[in-house]
């Protein structure tokens, strides 16, 4: 009990403090530590599949693996959009591309450095 009510919270140099990393909550660094994380755990492939579970029998085209961070991740899910035409989602690091783009998704990767395998069937 005492180890859940002994952390500090607030500190009259710094104010507010993030519970997470125990910084200013202005200068909270758990997102980079997430990223850096995530990054990690990636092989380096990305992976493309088409999938419609869940969806109403609606397909999509994910992207999995890229090995970049969320804000450069939001950028690259905005113009894979924007090339296909279609709308999308970035959702927990994968990007959700309406309809099937694979072979279209897979070349304009490659043009960006990426290494790339369609997965699934």
């Amino acid at each position: 009990m005492r180890d859940q009510l002994g952390g500090l919270v607030f500190s009259t140099e710094k104010g507010q403090l993030c519970p997470g990393c125990k910084e200013a909550v202005d200068s909270c660094i758990c997102d980079q530590l997430a990223d850096q994380q995530r990054l990690g755990e990636l092989d380096g492939i990305v992976r493309i599949r088409r999938e419609t579970s869940g969806r109403k029998g609606k397909g999509v085209t994910t992207l999995s693996g890229i090995p970049l961070a969320e804000k450069e991740l939001k950028a690259l899910a905005k113009k894979l959009k924007q090339q296909c035409g279609t709308g999308g989602a970035l959702k927990d690091g994968i990007i959700e591309i309406q309809g099937d783009h694979r072979e279209k998704l897979k070349q304009l990767l490659e043009k960006q450095g990426f290494k790339v395998k369609l997965a699934g069937g």
